[in-house]
Formats: C-alpha cells, structure tokens, sequence
C-alpha cells in the first residue's frame, strides 16, 4: 500500500475537534455543547472510520446534527447521502448545489478544473496516487444528494451547533466556503489554503494546482478573506496537516507559491 492511501486513525487536533480521513483526505467531527457537527464529509470508503470513532464515545451516525461542506468535490461530499439519510442537515454554497443534486461526476461540468491534470502526471508520475485512490475509495460513484441546504452570503448558520460563520472563498471551486468558529478560534478552510498538494507534491500552505482549481486568480484572491479573520488561531484545511497561529501567516506563503 502506498504511502498516500494508508489508513490514519482518528486524532484530536483541539479540544472537541478530531481529524479523520487518511493520508490524501481531511474531514473533522467537531463537539458543541448542543450536538456534533461534521465539517466535510471524507470518501464513502470512510463510513467504517466515522463510525467507529463516534461509537467509543457511545454515539452514532444520527447524533451528527450538520454536515458543513466547505466545496463539492467528491472527495469532500462522500458520505453526505448516508448522513442526510441518518438525519443531518447538509450545508452547501448555492454555486456548488448542483454538483450534490447531479451527483459526483457532474464536478467536471459544474466546477470545471482551469487546467488538466495530465501535465502534472507527467512531471510526477507518482502523483496518479491520488486520483487512484479516490477513485478506490468510491469518490466518483457515490450517490447524489438531495434537499441540501444552502447559501449564498457570508452569515452566521444559527441552526448549527457552535453557530459557526460562513465565509466565502470562491476559486477553487464556485462555491468554495470556509467556516469559522469565532469563539473556538477554528478556521475550516477546505480546499481555498491547503498545506498539501496531491498533483504537485507541495507540502506547506499553498493554493490547489490549476489542475484541481476551477479559477485560480480567483483562489489567489479569496485569500484577502482569509487575512480578516483575526479571531481564527487554527486553521483546518482539506490536505494536508492544521496550521497554528494567523491566517495572515499562512496566506503569505501561499502568495509566494502562487497557483501551479
């Protein structure tokens, strides 16, 4: 098994918040005092995972009260049909709606990549890993979502636990959002500041390549949100591993990578 597909058991990154997912995929249980949120929903491969971690603590699926998708990407929405059916609500930007609604694929059309991904696979074949191992791990045929929730501002989601703060990051995808935990210091930045690539190999923050980025200039300035967002001490992207201390930090190594 390849480094990048290795299974990687669940670890608590702050108080009331554990990362799950592997090597390749991010997704967080967070714990509020009024039910359990899941920021991004991993690959379909990782409902054993998610399981298992909810019940050492005594709890199930049905206790998971929201599902806050930071994109639509299938490796970020795998398990939002099967939580949608055990009760959560499925929180989505408007723009990136139609990639639930039609179905895994349907990201190709709806968020279509600024550029393909065969450059990078030539320059480093070791990085077909990746979209191999989504592949494996159900990405591309997980089954669409219906009667999702949306939005289309900044606002702050009242009827989820923790009551966390929507801030838009279009780039990466259309509909591409963070999520913000004000009083915890928690930034979900998905996939709009990572601080692993896939395709490239990069390693530290930065922007997806254009060969996962549907606009990178638009990525590129969706990063001046981020540099608002003085309250956010932890920073929780998609790829790769949490990031202590300012978003200013963070984006300015970004800027200095650039899009790939």
């Amino acid at each position: 098994m390849s480094r990048s597909a290795r299974p990687r058991p669940a670890r608590r990154v702050a108080p009331g918040v554990d990362r799950l997912g592997d090597d390749v995929v991010n997704f967080y249980l967070v714990e509020e005092a009024d039910g359990l949120v899941l920021v991004d929903a991993g690959l379909p491969a990782h409902l054993k995972q998610l399981r298992e971690h909810l019940a050492g603590s005594g709890r199930s699926l049905t206790d998971i009260r929201a599902v806050l998708l930071t994109h639509g990407h299938p490796d970020h929405t795998g398990l939002a049909h099967t939580l949608r059916q055990a009760g959560a609500d499925i929180w989505v930007h408007e723009r990136d709606a139609a990639i639930l609604r039609d179905g895994p694929r349907s990201a190709l059309r709806h968020a279509k990549p600024e550029r393909s991904a065969l450059p990078y696979l030539l320059r480093r074949p070791t990085a077909i890993t990746t979209p191999l191992h989504l592949a494996r791990k159900g990405a591309f045929t997980a089954p669409a979502v219906s009667g999702v929730r949306d939005f289309d501002t900044d606002r702050r989601l009242d009827e989820v636990p923790g009551a966390p703060r929507t801030v838009l990051l279009p780039g990466h995808t259309p509909g591409s959002t963070g999520y913000l935990f004000p009083e915890r210091g928690l930034l979900f930045t998905g996939d709009a500041l990572v601080t692993h690539d896939g395709l490239t190999g990069h390693t530290g923050p930065t922007l997806v390549c254009r060969g996962f980025t549907h606009d990178s200039r638009t990525a590129l300035a969706s990063l001046d949100r981020l540099d608002e967002l003085a309250t956010a001490t932890l920073l929780l992207p998609g790829h790769g591993r949490p990031l202590t201390g300012s978003p200013r930090t963070a984006t300015r190594r970004a800027r200095q990578t650039g899009p790939r």
